[in-house]
């Protein structure tokens, strides 16, 4: 009895020294360095079990051994709070931080940047070639709707809840913007400010000359004058997709609200999406005198008060164009 007695003490003190070793080697093997010579960004797909997490997280080199990696996150009682996307790595990193990188959930960020005046169409259009956006859109909103902006997102956020983004932005740009505006505007809705500021938008890409532009446009309306403005021109030639071509004088002479050559006052929405800045400008416009302006030769414009002013930086605008044709 005595012998065997001491025979189960001596497995069972063997047996402890065996499961501690382990336990001190699966601790050591989860919270040491791994292979990985660089940060790595890598996606997890929604639905991934822990087993194939440690079998991704291997074939990375960010753990050498998924079991460990399975024992350790158990043991941390981590293994419900591993969390699917794509999360960034850094070198070196240890199986453990792997697994706290992934219960943290703190996604790699991602950024999608929209220029200023795009129509709607093309907004989604960008959208749909983003990676790492899922997903599809439901209809293609109205244009003066969205706000171009650099936007924020995460490897598998829908396109849909960019787009839903980018239209609640603009509704609180405007909501934020509209009690502050000048006194005495010739318009009196937020529609309104839209549809001059998608105008000025597409009239210049010069951010010193916008309030400019709009004092000028502005004036055009106080005094009753046609805005003559070739960008509305162009959508009401192409309502759908951007004019592909330049203007002709028959467009000029094209029946549509949206010409401005041949209907007096605003359009009756925006032709594109205009950015902050452009919204801004038609807020607070310029105190100025000009009603015309016409492109330079240097990317800006000359401004006028008369109409033979405007002639001549027009003549001399045409004769830059054609030395600049002819070169």
């Amino acid at each position: 009895m005595r012998r065997f007695l001491l025979l189960l003490g001596t497995l069972c003190i063997t047996a402890a020294v065996v499961i501690g070793g382990a336990a001190v080697y699966v601790y050591a093997a989860y919270t040491s360095p791994s292979r990985l010579a660089q940060g790595i960004d890598l996606v997890i797909p929604q639905g991934t079990g822990v087993r194939q997490i440690g079998a991704i997280l291997a074939r990375q080199k960010i753990v050498s051994d998924p079991l460990i990696f399975l024992a350790g996150v158990r043991v941390a009682r981590l293994d419900h709070a591993l969390q699917a996307g794509e999360y960034h790595f850094p070198a070196r990193v240890s199986p453990r931080q792997a697994a706290e990188i992934l219960a943290s959930g703190e996604t790699v960020k991602r950024f999608v940047t929209i220029p200023e005046g795009l129509r709607s169409v093309e907004i989604v259009k960008r959208l749909d070639r983003v990676d790492g956006l899922v997903g599809t859109i439901a209809a293609v909103p109205d244009d003066g709707t969205l706000l171009p902006e650099t936007y924020q997102f995460s490897y598998g956020d829908s396109k849909q809840g960019v787009l839903d983004r980018m239209s609640q932005a603009q509704t609180d740009l405007v909501e934020k913007l509209w009690p502050d505006r000048a006194s005495d505007l010739p318009y009196d809705t937020r529609l309104q400010a839209l549809t001059l500021a998608s105008i000025v938008e597409r009239e210049t890409g010069i951010a010193a000359e916008r309030a400019r532009v709009a004092g000028v446009f502005v004036n055009r309306l106080r005094q009753n004058m046609r805005l003559q403005s070739d960008p509305t021109v162009a959508y009401a030639v192409s309502p759908d997709l951007p004019l592909d071509r330049p203007l002709s004088r028959a467009d000029l002479k094209f029946e549509s609200p949206y010409n401005t050559y041949v209907v007096t006052g605003l359009p009756p929405a925006p032709i594109t999406n205009p950015g902050r800045e452009a919204i801004y400008a038609v807020l607070h416009p310029a105190l100025t005198d000009e009603v015309y302006f016409v492109a330079d030769g240097t990317g800006g414009h000359a401004f006028a008060r008369t109409l033979d002013e405007h002639n001549r930086n027009v003549a001399r605008w045409r004769k830059l164009r054609a030395a600049t044709n002819d070169n």
